[in-house]
């Protein structure tokens, strides 16, 4: 998957690497410096970053492949929002809240906590009024602790009018073309995302295709190709962290994932109007800038396009993570215990799959 990104990766970006940092040489930036990105033991490589009437945009979306999209104005109307624009016009529904003890919040399905019953997720969610998340926010700013909070709730009818106007005015025509020339399935759900300065978005990988919208503020976007997949560890399926890296890359065992010292990235940092697209499957770190202030985010999240009835050989990356997924979650349905799928994996694996016969 690097060789077919390298060879894809039509755009003229400097390739040079940067140690735990980014090679930022095709960004005019004058807005955030390096100093406000967090440092990691592995290197990057820059996304490319196209105006989207670019066919090379078009190309590397076609296979599968992360670009920066600029000059969509696909949130158009959404620039203006702050946090005092949404306070007034957002409406008195209800918003999930993530309350973490440090700037990382690691996902975790509520859902599958039965299954591990010592599983002490690192992250809270409360739910309530925009107003009362602003208050929250704010009291944590200046308590300046390690506390953060972090709003992700998906855009429903019970917004304000103003709202609804600015969201039925973003650009439905572009984004709706993209989606029918790749024969994507429906929008699930448009997320947002309105996060702390240093928020951490740790490594994931999602089971749909994203494009995320900036709105405020700067994010910094590290991605990973499906390939990676020995290099990431991720919980098992059964697990509430399923599809999240169990390392910490700000502290990595390499002990316990040693295959993490191999790990190269894919990096940008957007901006005001920018769109990434992230493909499904794509494992991604997502980081507000340090000192950056509150970020503003917007997620278009489409269901993959149908599996092809004449599958080609050799299968892509993505396609066998889709396999390994559906034999956890079979043999776990088959035990009748998802404790018993990793006993019974090495039972089938050890001193048969992992040597060289003669």
């Amino acid at each position: 998957m690097q060789a077919d990104m390298a060879a894809a990766t039509v755009a003229e970006v400097d390739p040079s690497t940067a140690e735990g940092g980014a090679a930022f040489s095709d960004v005019q930036n004058t807005v955030w410096d390096e100093s406000q990105l967090r440092k990691y033991p592995f290197q990057t490589k820059p996304i490319p970053r196209l105006c989207h009437t670019d066919p090379r945009a078009e190309l590397l979306i076609n296979n599968e492949e992360p670009v920066v999209l600029t000059n969509t104005n696909l949130v158009h109307p959404a620039l203006k929002w702050d946090i005092s624009y949404l306070q007034e016009n957002i409406g008195n529904g209800d918003f999930s809240v993530y309350i973490a003890e440090n700037h990382k919040f690691l996902y975790y399905d509520e859902k599958k906590m039965a299954n591990f019953e010592n599983f002490v997720p690192k992250s809270r969610r409360m739910e309530m009024k925009f107003s009362e998340f602003v208050e929250k926010m704010h009291r944590t700013q200046d308590q300046e602790g390690e506390e953060r909070v972090y709003l992700q709730q998906t855009l429903n009818d019970t917004v304000g009018k103003k709202i609804v106007v600015d969201f039925l005015g973003f650009n439905w025509n572009w984004i709706n073309k993209q989606q029918a020339k790749r024969n994507w399935g429906q929008l699930t759900s448009n997320l947002l995302l309105i996060g702390m300065e240093g928020n951490v978005t740790p490594a994931h990988y999602d089971e749909q295709q994203n494009f995320f919208a900036q709105i405020k503020g700067h994010k910094r976007c590290i991605l990973f190709p499906p390939d990676q997949f020995e290099c990431l560890y991720p919980y098992p399926v059964h697990h509430p962290c399923d599809r999240q890296s169990q390392v910490d890359f700000e502290n990595p065992d390499f002990e316990r994932f040693p295959n993490f010292k191999n790990l190269v990235g894919y990096e940008t940092v957007v901006g005001p109007g920018d769109v990434l697209y992230i493909p499904m499957y794509w494992w991604h770190h997502i980081e507000s800038l340090l000192n950056g202030g509150v970020t503003i985010t917007v997620n278009f999240w489409y269901k993959g396009a149908p599996t092809p009835k004449r599958i080609e050989y050799p299968l892509r990356a993505h396609q066998k993570v889709a396999i390994m997924r559906n034999i956890e979650k079979m043999l776990g349905e088959a035990l009748g215990n998802p404790q018993e799928v990793g006993p019974l994996l090495n039972m089938m694996i050890k001193g048969r799959y992992d040597q060289d016969f003669v």
